[in-house]
């Protein structure tokens, strides 16, 4: 388990304020607005935030599925598009925020690209059945969920998790943000864990070569 802290830089402290504009910060897509209604049950991943997991990930997303499991935003499914990956799937359980999505995937142009799946994130794998595993194309897993579930939904979290990482195609790449509350070592049996810190959130990245 390696844990490292985030320069000064990196750091950041209050929440995203509600109704902020949005932008995807690197890619052919950059500084492209993304519209977020502001709504508190909704917590972007900050931009500074967003930006080191990028570059922490680097070209390791290229080619890759992009599953955002509790969009939100979109921004982190959208980032991803912008940076190469191949295609994304994004969840969000909110229909109204379903449709915002939606509406920054046409106003992003990439319909083709990203898929919208408005359901809950903790049934969608499931939903799905065997059909996932038809796509053998690695998996890029963007997990920033409310911070609340990791205390209010523990069990849950862990076991999504932990199917996500059974099922998913070799050389996928994992990133799970949360803030201090919650313990990478709960998943160390899923393999060596990259923690980095921009308090309050912290962020755990885990790429597996499995065959």
């Amino acid at each position: 388990m390696r844990r490292k802290k985030s320069s000064p830089a990196r750091a950041t402290g209050t929440p995203q304020a509600a109704g902020k504009p949005l932008r995807i910060i690197g890619g052919s897509l950059r500084n492209r607005p993304i519209r977020y209604h502001g709504d508190p049950r909704t917590r972007p991943m900050k931009d500074r935030v967003r930006e080191a997991v990028f570059n922490l990930i680097g070209p390791a997303v290229r080619g890759k599925h992009a599953i955002d499991l509790f969009a939100g935003t979109g921004a982190l499914g959208f980032e991803a598009i912008s940076r190469g990956a191949a295609r994304a799937t994004l969840i969000e359980r909110h229909f109204p925020t379903a449709q915002i999505i939606r509406d920054n995937r046409a106003a992003l142009g990439v319909q083709d690209q990203c898929r919208v799946s408005p359901g809950d994130a903790f049934l969608w794998l499931r939903q799905q059945g065997p059909a996932v595993e038809l796509d053998d194309r690695p998996w890029l897993v963007l997990c920033s969920p409310p911070y609340d579930f990791y205390v209010d939904r523990p069990h849950q979290m862990l076991a999504l998790l932990r199917e996500l990482v059974d099922r998913c195609p070799a050389d996928s790449l994992f990133v799970v943000e949360s803030d201090q509350r919650f313990d990478f070592d709960w998943l160390a049996e899923l393999g060596d864990w990259d923690i980095r810190v921009y308090p309050p959130a912290q962020v755990g990245l885990l790429r597996l070569e499995k065959m």
